[in-house]
């Protein structure tokens, strides 16, 4: 059948198997937030100070009365609602003129009057990954549980990271796992910095004076903020009173402020787990994670995931660190290779080399190395626009996957009326950045019953998995939901067509 197909087609062929179950966006999934009327709808008038007069002429009777309406109404929607109304008080008590004494009841009233809900996928839910769960227990056999990252989209295109879980085989079986429940969004906590991302931050900027070489000379390899706050406590007078001081003081907190650390309690499932924007940086928004499990250097295993971070204007390159997906360490990526969307890290290091797919000019697929410096390096293409159906732009679709054929790495193509399909082509496994076969016709493209959606005409995935002989894909279907296919793994290698 291959040999026959004209190299420009993209007819979907019987080799992807689409499963008939598909995640559709639920509005019922919801978190809190603080909300700040006035500030939220920027008309740069804060109204905190008149809301909280109005709450303290209540009395205490209708101070109850309006909490336990309150609580029953969103209680059970959220985990611990009281302890999130006290922290959204204790971010507004500046307000509170400081004679007055605040009953509980009053502080968590104010706290509920400084919240709201958000419907994290109210808009979308597309472009999932796939990795295996930590947690495999209770499986029948021939069965693997798989975590899947989901690109939940809400109110002005906010995106953040979901989760579900989905049992996989035997044989081609498939089903997802409940995933009701009230979500809960990760508490920032302390993080370990890297030093020598602070350098290639500062690098990238072009800013090498006194004060960031003192800076840079004075932290450890890894530190936490503690330690960098005592640096900069102990910074000369002399270099302190230059000109560029505060200009280079700003820019090592903004670069440092980049990467932190958040955490959920083990006793929330994964599928109630959100990774929500948590700098300016990625204030409008974190898209598309790519998660892949590692082997580090230590023998265990963990999982790394890129993102794309989006504060309404810029883009900017992310990674995730996580051995239990429950605590999550996120830094930014650097180097020329991280200025663009779509970065993948492979699974394991070749030959000593930190490797990652990427697409840096925007449209060809690339492969980048990193340095020691913690940098990734321009890439060397992979693959570049070169049919009818991908002339736009080529990608990847997650995360490179070892077979012993080579590398396989499934691609997605944009053509005309910028639609989207999803291809597939090998890497050597001692030499990825040689391409040693490539399928000539589309693996997947959107059905009559997927080209509708919030974009249409797209099928896109950030990555999948093997198991019991197949290859796994689940993929975002027109940015609104997200659907799932699978392939006998030696049956689309037998497809590939050798490259010459």
């Amino acid at each position: 059948m291959t040999a026959t197909m004209d190299p420009q087609d993209v007819r979907t062929t019987t080799l992807a198997k689409r499963h008939a179950l598909t995640m559709q966006p639920d509005g019922r999934r919801v978190v809190i937030k603080l909300f700040v009327p006035g500030e939220d709808a920027q008309l740069g008038q804060n109204r905190a100070s008149l809301i909280i007069e109005r709450i303290l002429q209540l009395d205490d009777d209708e101070i109850t009365r309006l909490l336990d309406d309150v609580l029953a109404r969103f209680s059970g929607r959220h985990h611990d609602i009281c302890a999130t109304f006290q922290h959204h008080y204790d971010l507004v008590q500046h307000r509170v003129p400081p004679d007055i004494e605040l009953s509980p009841s009053a502080r968590a009233l104010i706290g509920a009057y400084f919240s709201h809900e958000f419907s994290v996928e109210a808009a979308a839910l597309c472009n999932p990954s796939m990795v295996p769960h930590p947690d495999q227990s209770d499986l029948a056999p021939g069965e693997l549980r798989a975590a899947i990252s989901l690109r939940q989209i809400g109110e002005g295109h906010i995106s953040s990271v979901g989760f579900c879980s989905a049992v996989l085989g035997p044989d081609d079986q498939f089903r997802l796992e409940d995933r009701d429940g009230p979500l809960m969004i990760g508490q920032r906590v302390g993080a370990k910095h890297h030093r020598d991302l602070l350098a290639a931050g500062l690098a990238e900027e072009d800013l090498d004076n006194e004060i960031t070489a003192t800076v840079l000379s004075s932290l450890p390899d890894r530190y936490d903020d503690e330690e960098f706050e005592d640096v900069l406590g102990h910074l000369p007078g002399e270099l302190l009173a230059r000109p560029t001081a505060n200009e280079s003081l700003e820019a090592i907190r903004r670069i440092v402020a980049s990467d932190y650390a958040v955490t959920f309690p083990a006793t929330v499932p994964l599928h109630e787990r959100v990774l929500w924007p948590a700098t300016p940086a990625e204030s409008n928004g974190m898209e598309d994670a790519r998660f892949v499990q590692v082997e580090e250097a230590d023998g265990r295993t963990a999982y790394h995931a890129t993102y794309t971070a989006y504060d309404g204007r810029h883009i900017g390159g992310r990674m995730m660190h996580t051995r239990d997906l429950r605590h999550f360490e996120v830094t930014a990526l650097r180097g020329p290779a991280a200025r663009n969307k779509g970065m993948a890290l492979f699974p394991r290091t070749v030959n000593g080399r930190h490797l990652a797919l990427c697409r840096s000019d925007g449209e060809t697929l690339g492969l980048s190395v990193r340095d020691e410096q913690n940098r990734w390096q321009d890439a060397v293409p992979l693959l570049m626009p070169h049919r009818g159906w991908d002339l736009i732009q080529v990608g990847n679709c997650g995360s490179p996957v070892e077979t012993q054929a080579g590398w396989l790495v499934l691609t997605h193509g944009v053509g005309p009326m910028r639609r989207y399909a999803i291809g597939a082509m090998l890497l050597d496994l001692d030499h990825p950045e040689r391409v040693i076969a490539d399928l000539p016709h589309g693996l997947l493209e959107p059905d009559e019953t997927e080209r509708e959606g919030y974009v249409p005409n797209v099928v896109y995935s950030c990555g999948g998995l093997v198991h019991a002989g197949r290859f796994w894909l689940p993929y975002g279907a027109s940015d609104v939901r997200v659907g799932f296919a699978s392939i006998p793994l030696d049956d689309l290698l037998a497809a590939m067509v050798p490259v010459v």
